[in-house]
């Protein structure tokens, strides 16, 4: 009974490792591992890393007037960390007013002796139109007497009669004379005190707008959302220290979360296979175990240099399908863009495939001896080739070439 059971137990051990010989996978065979040689769909892929992004976003701008000011530039003095959740309405950053509460100061300044000339401007002008008034009735009584002269003179001889008359017309003459002088000092006046209160009024407009610009160095959410630094040209971010202009104010952006896009960038050697519409398999370097799908919706026309180095890559525009919240702007993504899908076709690991000159050949095992055959190979992917000729689906072949490998003869194809 007891041999029986050991006989027993000899025959399963000796199956299992038939069966598991017999089976190819992860069998080594002098060393090597034995693959079996697939069939089905073949998939040509263009792996590269991206950056997320929101598809869209709302700009948070600094203070709109800057141009109007002739501020041309002004730093972050103060700014909440990248990445924080905010209302509408709440605080995000605080710019530098050292060179506007100077603005002001000057304006103001400027404004107290606009103020002071315009009171000084109506003061001399009241008085000077005041003296020429006074002067125009003293003229009208010299003129009225000069009337009453000629008047009682009817009587006197032709000599006294003729002069009171001169007398009378000098006296009107001046009196007309005196009455367009104080009509041009009155112009002359109303236009200095329109002068001087145009300057006065200037000066008021300009602090008001100083003041109201002062007031959008503090900077606020336009809506509810997350903070995202604006990145400069060179993609460093923008915090603590960091210039705006007066032509691009944008302090920084709230994406939009719901719809994401990866940015990419593909060497010149592939770009010719990334075309829009392709579907695209999404890895996030941060949580490894999720995936997501996208397709490629732009592919840049013109390439650039990458900095740094001297290739030149193109930019591609990924949109991510899913919505997850885990996701975020500037988390790295591993991008593997299907660009060819072949169907019913045989392949093998890359790994496999060995070539001697101009020869493709394979080490194919049958599970007790292995043949050095050749093969015709056709396109392949970053991992696996396509066998046109020489294998079968089901075969199994070597991953590495085996110990007696230089002993082998070759079969060739038919």
């Amino acid at each position: 009974m007891k041999k029986k059971k050991w006989y027993v137990i000899g025959v399963v051990v000796i199956l299992i490792i038939v069966l598991w010989f017999l089976s190819g996978k992860g069998t080594k065979t002098n060393n090597s591992i034995i693959v079996n040689v697939k069939k089905g769909n073949f998939e040509v892929k263009v792996t590269t890393t991206g950056e997320l992004e929101a598809k869209s976003s709302e700009e948070i701008y600094g203070p709109s007037a800057l141009r109007t000011i002739g501020i041309w530039q002004v730093k972050i003095s103060d700014i909440i960390p990248d990445g924080t959740v905010v209302d509408s309405g709440q605080y995000i950053a605080a710019l530098d007013r050292t060179e506007i509460s100077n603005r002001i100061k000057d304006v103001q300044t400027e404004l107290e002796k606009l103020e002071s000339q315009l009171t000084r401007t109506r003061l001399d002008t009241s008085l000077d139109l005041r003296a020429s008034r006074d002067e125009l009735i003293n003229l009208k009584f010299a003129m009225e007497e000069r009337q009453i002269v000629l008047d009682q003179s009817k009587y006197e001889p032709p000599a006294s009669i003729r002069q009171a008359e001169i007398d009378l017309q000098r006296a009107e003459r001046n009196y007309e004379q005196a009455v367009q002088n104080y009509k041009l000092k009155h112009s002359k006046a109303k236009a200095t005190m329109n002068e001087v209160t145009a300057s006065y009024d200037q000066s008021k407009r300009k602090i008001e707008m100083l003041e109201n610009a002062l007031k959008e160095f503090t900077v606020k959410a336009p809506k509810s959302g997350m903070v995202i630094y604006k990145r400069d040209w060179d993609g460093r971010k923008q915090g603590v220290g960091a210039t705006i202009n007066a032509w691009n104010n944008v302090v920084a952006t709230l994406p939009n979360l719901s719809k994401m896009i990866t940015k990419t960038y593909i060497n010149e050697i592939d770009i010719s296979k990334v075309k829009v519409g392709q579907k695209v398999e999404i890895g996030v370097d941060a949580f490894p175990e999720k995936k997501f799908t996208g397709k490629v919706t732009e592919v840049a026309n013109i390439g650039e240099q990458m900095r740094g180095t001297n290739a030149k890559v193109f930019e591609v525009m990924i949109l991510v399908n899913e919505y997850d919240s885990i996701l975020r702007p500037a988390m790295t993504t591993k991008n593997m863009i299907v660009t060819n899908v072949i169907p019913n076709v045989v392949y093998v690991p890359l790994e496999s495939v060995q070539s001697n000159d101009s020869i493709n050949f394979v080490y194919k095992s049958d599970g007790f001896s292995t043949t050095k055959q050749q093969v015709k190979v056709g396109i392949s992917n970053e991992n696996e080739i396509i066998i046109t000729k020489g294998l079968n689906e089901g075969d199994k072949v070597l991953l590495l070439p085996p110990e007696n490998a230089d002993k082998l003869k070759l079969v060739k194809l038919k």
